[in-house]
């Protein structure tokens, strides 16, 4: 499995929520959470194959920044 980790700026535990779902239907074999008490509002993406810039396609198609925390 890898785990890939980006920064966002989602505040919102619904947007969290939804944003979660929406990467699922993208890679519905992962596991997908965000750490909201992170100051960088961490996603994490654990999966067979993570593509970043599909997760962060996501984000920003629904007004969100979203980059691989490094």
């Amino acid at each position: 499995m890898v785990v890939e980790v980006f920064k966002t700026n989602v505040n919102e535990i619904e947007s969290s929520e939804i944003l979660i779902r929406k990467v699922l239907d993208h890679f519905p074999d992962s596991q997908v959470n965000f750490d909201m008490e992170d100051c960088d509002k961490i996603l994490r993406v654990e999966a067979k194959r993570v593509i970043p810039e599909k997760i962060i396609a996501i984000l920003n198609a629904n007004g969100y920044s979203c980059e691989v925390l490094t």
